[in-house]
């Protein structure tokens, strides 16, 4: 498998992360996203969304992490919930994240870490922290009692919902404010596979 990525996506680590964790034997091709490069007509010609991540499995080709999440937990049957009721409620947090925390949380980073200072818009970034905020105490409130976001074990839900976490740009994101969230990334990072975004993925922006 190819997974067409690039470090700084939380989108893409996500996808990096389950294939890591359901050990499915796959290399990162990396886009140079902040070049242009997902805009280009070749890259086009992959996912005409312009974006990443791309998962290429021979003659199957996905997009959005989402899907991707989902086929790489349906082709292991690793990481999907352990009854049809799981499954939808893992489906629930997918659409969740994609929705209220993950885009949100992707905006407000890249406008506050990748765009230089004099294009930001920074009446925009209270209004992002402020949606965020709401978010993370959806969060944080749902893992108080629980281990993890849908049953007993860990699933693509909850690599889907903590992508963008791990990252050390600041987003107005501190761990120690939300204590159940925090403990849960410390579970998954005990996880066998699990590996920090800059280790699996080639950065646009090296340290």
């Amino acid at each position: 498998m190819k997974l067409y990525s690039f470090g700084e996506s939380g989108n893409a680590y996500k996808c990096a992360l389950a294939l890591e964790m359901v050990d499915l034997d796959w290399e990162p091709v990396f886009v140079d996203f902040f070049k242009g490069e997902a805009r280009s007509p070749a890259f086009k010609a992959i996912n005409e969304m312009g974006e990443v991540p791309v998962l290429v499995d021979g003659d199957t080709t996905l997009t959005q992490s989402g899907v991707i999440l989902d086929y790489i937990s349906s082709k292991t049957g690793k990481l999907g919930g352990r009854s049809a009721a799981e499954r939808r409620e893992v489906l629930r947090w997918l659409f969740w994240d994609n929705h209220k925390l993950s885009t949100t949380i992707g905006t407000t980073r890249f406008l506050m870490n990748f765009l230089p200072a004099e294009k930001r818009p920074e009446a925009v970034i209270p209004f992002l922290q402020g949606r965020l905020k709401a978010a993370y105490g959806v969060l944080n409130d749902h893992l108080a009692g629980r281990d993890w976001i849908v049953g007993e074990a860990p699933t693509i839900a909850d690599l889907s919902c903590c992508g963008y976490l791990y990252y050390p740009e600041p987003f107005g994101f501190a761990r120690a404010d939300w204590p159940h969230i925090d403990a849960w990334l410390d579970r998954i990072a005990a996880l066998p596979g699990w590996q920090h975004p800059y280790d699996l993925m080639q950065r646009a922006f090296p340290a």
